[in-house]
């Protein structure tokens, strides 16, 4: 079990642990949770009553969500300090318990994180945002058959533009990569003769 700094371990409660990618998932997890930052202050309560609740009413009282509560965004800055936005406690509390789950999070100012969502799926290899979409019956929808509506959309979530390899207009690094690519990459390419990149332009990479 990692020591943790300023984060309180639930009373009881077991991990999840994972045999060749499967998760054993026992009766009482453990599960850490964000909050989340704005409207986070408002899901994440309604969306733990909706768990407990489903739990409840499936298994009665043979199964129980132990939760575990994590900081990042502006709550981890209130206790951790000044834009200590994803502290070193929650990396290790999720790396330790192999599952989390977030409420929606701030974009950092100053804190050298462009996005939280894109840090824990680099730091994690999230890879892939998996999302079923299928229809229950009696639920309204605007559809005309909606009970056709079964699938899943798979999306990238770590590569790509993703990879927030990324440079202003006018930083150095972004100048003399425009210079190397004008000069030397541009026109050794068949494909990309006679065109150049404009003075001025930023860069972002893409990667796959």
């Amino acid at each position: 079990m990692p020591k943790f700094e300023k984060l309180t371990l639930p009373n009881e409660g077991e991990i999840i642990t994972f045999n060749q990618g499967k998760p054993n998932v026992p009766n009482n997890p453990i599960v850490p949770f964000i909050r989340g930052d704005g409207t986070g202050v408002d899901i994440w309560p309604a969306t733990q009553i909706v768990l407990d609740s489903a739990i409840k009413k499936s298994y009665g009282d043979e199964r129980k969500i132990n939760w575990f509560k994590v900081y990042a965004g502006d709550e981890a800055c209130e206790l951790y300090g000044t834009y200590n936005y994803l502290p070193q406690d929650t990396i290790e509390a999720i790396r330790h318990f192999g599952v989390a789950i977030k409420g929606p999070l701030t974009t950092p100012i100053g804190g050298g994180i462009r996005s939280l969502n894109v840090a824990l799926r680099q730091i994690f290899d999230l890879y892939s945002c998996v999302r079923p979409c299928k229809y229950y019956s009696g639920t309204p929808s605007p559809h005309k058959n909606p009970q056709n509506l079964d699938v899943i959309v798979y999306r990238e979530n770590t590569e790509d533009i993703y990879m927030g390899i990324e440079w202003e207009a006018e930083d150095k690094n972004c100048l003399e990569l425009i210079n190397h690519l004008n000069n030397v990459v541009i026109p050794k390419s068949k494909s990309l003769k006679n065109r150049a990149i404009p003075n001025g332009s930023g860069i972002g990479i893409k990667g796959m």
